[in-house]
């Protein structure tokens, strides 16, 4: 079995890169694979905001991510200098900053590049959507 790391370069929406990144990194644990880590780059890291409502008919991939998360215990690593050229904070970076809000879901970590290289050093393959 492989091991993969999933990089998801396209927003939540306005895209297929998310869903499609979604879906792969389902069936490959569906078919016994690793998944090390799925990492958010770009304007990827859209997809980690807790702001994200869409409607109720429509198809919530935000939420689908945290779902696998958890369920899979698959670490979601947005790219920290993406994310906050975008206005997407976590909390330390509210606190260090002393904003009052922050808009990371708590599924994410943020990480850098560094961390992207070090994964990839422990997988098979990095598949980027």
């Amino acid at each position: 079995m492989s091991k993969f790391i999933i990089q998801v370069n396209g927003p939540a929406y306005g895209t297929s890169a998310s869903v499609n990144a979604l879906r792969f990194t389902q069936a490959a644990l569906m078919g016994g694979h690793q998944v090390v880590c799925v990492f958010f780059y770009q304007d990827g890291v859209y997809n980690s905001t807790d702001f994200s409502l869409p409607a109720s008919d429509e198809y919530d991939v935000v939420e689908h991510w945290q779902q696998l998360a958890v369920q899979h215990r698959v670490p979601l690593v947005n790219c920290v200098s993406a994310a906050l050229r975008r206005g997407i904070v976590s909390e330390q970076d509210a606190n260090e900053n002393a904003l009052n809000h922050w808009n990371v879901s708590q599924s994410f970590i943020m990480g850098g590049l560094g961390e992207l290289i070090t994964s990839i050093e422990s997988a098979d393959r990095l598949i980027s959507f």
